[in-house]
């Protein structure tokens, strides 16, 4: 078995869970750190016996680290297009959360970088990883569904409402998150899509921003929020499978709520993060010979569509590559729907993505 020396920039929330991962994997350890933030560096590396040596403040000393096999960017979005250019020119696996990058400019060139020198890449589109959405994937597959004729999906969180008094972060800066609700939970719809139903062919949208304004909790003062609270786009996918689609971070009562219906002609399944191991399946009563009479079944998901990210991860850097894995080329079809996305929002327009494909370029 091959042994994996890990790399981690970005020491935030999300770290500490891919970190709890890999602690689970056998032959893998954690030896090199970087963030910007000294204090949280030190008390990971004191947690895993990281040498100081080993903690780094700026990300390019990490990836050139020949020690270092991959690398984990938990990051925010701003540098995701630097580290992984670094990683790209340095031949350094690595997994960079979502988005893929801030602009579709960005994403463009890495592209072009991956085509001549194609590094072992994730990007983090973790609900790849509910097992469910992995169990519908492959009833979809099987064609239990028959011909998929429409795809409903929604991603809605709450803690944006005035009530909570969400102070202005980087998730509300344009200059930092490309734009807002869209890149933070958008991405994680558009892959649902991808994954569970086939590519985009046109879309259509509408962006607002419900809160102009918050607290900086540098100055005290309230500033303006220049970037989407709320977004919702209607979108044509393969086999014109049509798709609805909605998100918010000011939907009351919502917890971290990915829900995702698939409409068959023979049948429906929805799926939701919040219920991991747990798939609605309605069909028709085959014993009645009756299709306007439906069952309504509530499946358990088989224990083979369990697998954690980071075991999906490590897999690849020891030669196994998964077909559901998410890998650049995921991240910069990615970032194509959401450009064509955040233009026919801004154009007030449908915006093909053959043609947005072929004629978006402007690096």
């Amino acid at each position: 078995m091959k042994e994996i020396s890990v790399g981690i920039i970005g020491l935030g929330g999300m770290a500490n869970v891919h970190i709890e991962q890999l602690e689970e994997i056998q032959g893998v350890q954690i030896i090199a750190l970087c963030d910007s933030n000294a204090q949280a560096m030190e008390q990971v590396a004191l947690k895993h016996n990281i040498v100081k040596e080993k903690q780094y403040s700026h990300y390019s000393k990490l990836i050139t680290d020949h020690q270092v096999d991959a690398v984990l960017s938990i990051t925010p979005n701003d540098v995701h297009y630097e580290i992984v250019k670094c990683c790209l020119l340095h031949n350094k696996p690595f997994m960079t959360e979502k988005p893929f990058t801030r602009t579709f400019e960005e994403a463009y060139e890495l592209n072009q970088l991956f085509e001549v020198n194609q590094v072992p890449s994730m990007v983090g589109y973790s609900y790849r990883y509910v097992p469910a959405f992995r169990y519908a994937r492959d009833l979809i597959r099987q064609g239990k569904l028959g011909p998929i004729r429409n795809i409903f999906v929604q991603y809605l969180q709450s803690w944006g409402l005035p009530m909570f008094k969400t102070p202005m972060n980087w998730r509300y800066s344009h200059e930092v998150s490309g734009t807002g609700v869209l890149a933070d939970l958008g991405t994680h719809m558009v892959d649902a899509a991808r994954f569970l139903a086939g590519e985009f062919q046109e879309v259509s949208a509408m962006m607002k921003n419900l809160v102009p304004q918050r607290l900086d909790p540098v100055t005290n003062n309230m500033i303006q929020v220049d970037i989407d609270d709320f977004s919702g786009f209607l979108a044509t996918l393969d086999n014109n499978i049509a798709g609805v689609f909605q998100t918010s971070r000011n939907a009351y009562g919502s917890g971290n709520q990915l829900e995702v219906t698939i409409y068959g002609e023979n049948g429906t399944i929805s799926v939701s993060c919040e219920k991991r191991e747990e798939l609605t399946w309605i069909r028709p009563n085959a014993e009645l010979n009756n299709p306007s009479l439906s069952v309504n079944e509530l499946h358990r998901v088989p224990d083979e569509y369990k697998i954690g990210q980071m075991q999906d991860f490590v897999d690849m850097l020891r030669g196994h590559v998964r077909e559901e894995l998410p890998d650049l080329k995921d991240g910069y079809a990615n970032q194509k729907v959401l450009e064509a996305i955040f233009q026919a929002a801004q154009d007030k327009r449908t915006i093909d993505l053959v043609d947005f494909r072929s004629n978006h370029i402007t690096v």
